[in-house]
């Protein structure tokens, strides 16, 4: 199989995702600009403009209507795929270093970066994914502090959403209660230093 050369972001990669039918592939990077692509010759499919700065994450609903992202900017976005369109835009004080929707699209999380005076933020909005025109809420559903574990590296949804996991700067990673927020285990899975950088 020859290999496929995607080119269109100015900047290093920071992530990337293909939908789930495997036909599209979306990236962002260290430039300000999240890109679709078609899996199967490399095309561009769009673009979604309206963030400024670097982006650490995205994410795409299991129909490819919704894709999500977040970055420097300290915002965490809503788009519809097919358009391009803005739907939604949640502001924080910190980054957002990564976003992943629930198995069946009708929950977003995020993940807020830690930093001086700012502790991380784990936020999960219930999304309305009837319509892209469909309202979306202003404020999350959940919202879990951060306060006694290192800084969150990475974080996403657990089979069938009934928890929320999350990897750590340390090498740690600890499970919650999705519907709660309650923190039910924590385990050492590297070696102390060694930052968790993905989940699968």
């Amino acid at each position: 199989m020859r290999p496929i050369l995607l080119s269109g972001h100015e900047r290093a990669l920071t992530q990337v995702k293909f939908s789930k039918e495997g036909d599209l592939i979306f990236s962002v990077a260290k430039d300000h600009v999240p890109c679709a692509w078609y899996s199967a010759n490399g095309e561009r499919f769009g673009a979604y403009k309206g963030h400024i700065g670097a982006l650490w994450t995205v994410d795409v609903d299991p129909t490819t209507t919704f894709l999500a992202t977040g970055g420097a900017d300290n915002t965490l976005r809503l788009w519809e795929v097919k358009t391009g369109r803005e739907l939604k835009q949640w502001e924080y004080l910190t980054s957002i270093r990564r976003c992943e929707f629930s198995e069946d699209g009708k929950r977003l999380l995020g993940v807020t970066e830690k930093r001086t005076g700012q502790l991380s933020n784990i936020v999960v909005y219930d999304i309305d994914n009837s319509s892209p025109d469909a309202p979306q809420p202003s404020e999350p559903t959940l919202r879990i502090v951060v306060d006694e574990l290192p800084r969150v590296t990475v974080a996403g949804f657990s089979y069938l959403s009934k928890y929320i996991i999350t990897g750590h700067e340390n090498g740690s990673v600890a499970q919650w209660d999705a519907k709660t927020g309650e923190l039910l285990n924590e385990v050492y899975s590297h070696e102390d230093g060694m930052a968790v950088t993905d989940l699968q």
